[in-house]
């Protein structure tokens, strides 16, 4: 029976989508993306305004296998902990097995759909996210535009990227190409048949790109900075949360 399109951002669908691929995640998004998802995660990080506190505390929201930790311990050695959330525990637990296990003491993970989650508010000297937008409809991104400034201290920082459609991109057929044939036919050939490595691209072209959700987190008071990396293939925003 074919699942109907809302479907894909039902909390249930994503979990099982990202616990059944978390043990190959790692390797085929870094071939798939040509290495690129690791030069945007550290790009992003370098876009997050400064902190103003010492032993930071914050929120990696969608975490995944934590892949931006390293960019985000190393650019801001102030950070104390790190609260992973993610509703995806097979995802959480290839990243301390394989990842972190020499972090563990700076890590926490809350295993949830951040939108039913209960973090606390004014908790957070910082959040980021990288690829965690595109598996939310715009209606779940204006519930999640408000839990971040709920969330975030007054002048606690936040940096966030997503893969995009580069609509203005004279190559964009040829990204379209990868996102629609190239990846559904990696699976098929090399991934025994598995179906869900494919939803990346499908939650990434539905997803456009971050101005839109740039313009939901200014309209709950955050300050945002909107940015584009190579060519709009990501794009995401930071900024911050005024202290007045």
């Amino acid at each position: 029976m074919t699942r109907e399109v809302e479907d894909i951002y039902d909390a249930q669908f994503v979990k099982g989508v990202f616990d059944r691929c978390s043990d190959r995640y790692i390797i085929f998004s870094l071939l798939c993306s040509f290495g690129f998802t690791e030069r945007w995660r550290r790009q992003c990080v370098a876009t997050m305004p400064e902190m103003e506190v010492p032993s930071a505390q914050g929120y990696d929201l969608m975490a995944g296998t934590g892949e931006v930790w390293p960019h985000l311990l190393k650019r801001r050695q102030s950070i104390a902990s790190i609260t992973a959330v993610d509703i995806s525990s097979g995802m959480h637990r290839l990243a301390m097995q394989r990842l972190h296990a020499h972090r563990a003491h700076r890590i926490n993970f809350v295993e949830d759909d951040v939108l039913a989650s209960e973090l606390p508010a004014g908790s957070a000297d910082f959040i980021v996210s990288t690829f965690g937008l595109k598996t939310f409809n715009p209606a779940q991104h204006e519930r999640l535009a408000g839990l971040v400034a709920r969330v975030l201290r007054p002048g606690g920082v936040f940096a966030m990227i997503e893969a995009s459609d580069p609509k203005d991109w004279p190559l964009r057929p040829l990204y379209l190409f990868h996102l629609k044939i190239v990846l559904p036919m990696i699976e098929r050939v090399f991934l025994r048949g598995a179906q869900d490595f494919a939803m990346v691209g499908t939650y990434s072209i539905n997803f456009g790109d971050a101005a839109q959700f740039g313009e939901m987190l200014r309209g709950h008071g955050l300050e945002v900075t909107f940015h584009r990396f190579f060519f709009g293939c990501a794009t995401g925003g930071s900024g911050l949360k005024p202290k007045v």
